[in-house]
């Protein structure tokens, strides 16, 4: 044996400790192996399970905070949604009752339009009707006064003799003899 380790590893070394195994009858175990693996258990196993029980309680507080901020943001972008669509309703019903306004008001300048050009219309109407009676009585009057003249001729004709036309002709010299004496 040169070094220590020979010693430790050496099979000789464990033929005395004899087979090395797990037993699980705990009537047969010695209840002094027992209390110091248990003791080391605990002793080792405290630190490791603290280690463990701390990692998984600072991941799950870091989730819980992860899931508190999304839970805010969510609820936040959820009141921003709440307040746009109250604000796209509130335009929707200006932009409806605008529309609808606007509607009458245009619905109102037809007919007031459509009122005025029946006014035209009518005085239009009323004024060619006037032209026309106008007219008519005018076209009635020619032809009147043509045909009154067509009878006078007619009657000057028959009743018209060479003594009564000379008689005419002398009363109308006269008549010309006393303007021309008046005008000097």
């Amino acid at each position: 044996m040169e070094n220590g380790t020979d010693f430790v590893i050496s099979s000789n070394f464990w033929t005395i400790a004899g087979s090395f195994g797990l037993n699980t009858n705990l009537l047969e175990t010695n209840l002094i192996n027992l209390g110091v693996v248990l003791g080391l258990l605990v002793y080792f196993g405290k630190g490791v399970l603290n280690n463990l029980l701390n990692n998984r309680k600072l991941t799950i507080l870091n989730t819980i905070q992860d899931a508190e901020e999304r839970y805010k943001e969510a609820t936040d972008k959820l009141n921003q949604a709440r307040t746009r669509l109250q604000q796209a309703k509130q335009k929707a019903d200006d932009i409806r009752i605008n529309g609808l306004s606007q509607m009458e008001k245009e619905k109102q300048d037809l007919i007031n339009a459509a009122d005025e050009d029946s006014k035209r219309l009518e005085d239009s109407k009323n004024a060619t009707i006037r032209f026309e009676k106008q007219r008519a009585i005018e076209q009635v009057r020619q032809q009147v006064s043509r045909l009154a003249l067509e009878r006078a001729l007619e009657t000057l004709k028959s009743r018209l003799n060479s003594e009564l036309h000379l008689r005419m002709i002398d009363y109308h010299i006269g008549l010309l003899r006393a303007m021309e004496s008046t005008i000097e």
